[in-house]
């Protein structure tokens, strides 16, 4: 799995929301020219955004086990909620369904919402240790017993709710939002919440943030009269770079032999079947 430092929210964007709202609120009053171009706009917008809803319930299984086969080499993401390792990348123990990790702050974040929710849990006496080594490495207070509390933690189903609920608030919901701001189908925002799993909210030229706003330099997403083809291929140019600048992450198959795959083949809305690579292994999903 992979990770990143969790830092402020994803600023999301208005670009489809204000032309919509535009059209709306146009008066019949107002110039027919004016009233015309509200409603054009709308319409050009709307037509270009109307590539599915990853938030829905089929389309967001089906981003949950592209992901997956991405990050555990399954497509079974609902076995994950145990898993937990040091996967050498300098960011200490990953784990669950979206590796979680406890030098970047989320697993932290993570179980203090678990804590917080319920009480006497078995991985709230690691709390202390889980602020001490955020933002390192170090395993100090934590060891073999702690991976032990997190496993059987993730036995019970109020873990696995917490760690649902921290992958959309951190991770699905924002990507996702952002993606639709931008008048993105559902491999956009499957190719932005994919992002934000790997590379983390920011601005930083390494995060989310970053690789969007370099994206945006290139080519113009939807929302703002671009081509979504050729908007998609800008932010996966700028990801790849960046992926490849950090020897974790220096495999791109996941954006190669997957995202770009659904996207040269024109598959804007993620239908099914969809048949890809990851790390050289064939999945699909009927």
């Amino acid at each position: 799995m992979s990770h990143r430092q969790v830092g402020p929210g994803v600023r999301l964007g208005i670009g489809v929301a204000s032309v919509l709202a535009l059209a709306i609120a146009t008066p019949a009053t107002a110039s027919p020219a004016l009233a015309a171009a509200a409603h054009a706009s709308a319409s050009s917008v709307s037509i270009k955004a109307s590539g599915g809803d990853l938030a829905s319930p089929a389309k967001k299984e089906i981003a949950m086990e592209l992901v997956s086969s991405a990050e555990n080499s399954s497509l079974d993401w609902k076995a994950q909620y145990k898993y937990i390792e040091d996967i050498g990348d300098g960011r200490g123990y990953t784990a669950g369904i979206i590796g979680f990790c406890s030098g970047t702050g989320d697993m932290l974040e993570l179980v203090q919402a678990y804590t917080d929710a319920n009480p006497g849990n078995p991985l709230a006496k690691y709390l202390p240790a889980l602020k001490k080594v955020n933002g390192t490495a170090s395993h100090t207070g934590l060891g073999s017993a702690f991976i032990s509390a997190w496993q059987q933690a993730a036995g019970t189903s109020a873990f696995q709710t917490a760690q649902n609920n921290e992958r959309d608030r951190v991770y699905f919901n924002p990507s996702v939002n952002q993606a639709k701001s931008d008048g993105l189908g559902a491999l956009g925002q499957f190719a932005y919440y994919d992002a934000i799993v790997m590379h983390g909210p920011g601005d930083t030229s390494d995060s989310f943030g970053g690789i969007r706003s370099a994206a945006i330099q290139k080519a113009k997403p939807p929302s703002q009269g671009g081509n979504e083809t050729t908007y998609l291929n800008a932010f996966l140019d700028v990801r790849k770079k960046v992926m490849q600048q950090e020897e974790a992450h220096s495999d791109t198959s996941r954006v190669d032999t997957e995202q770009r795959v659904f996207l040269n083949a024109g598959n804007l809305d993620l239908h099914t079947p969809l048949k890809w690579k990851t790390y050289g292994d064939s999945y699909s999903i009927s």
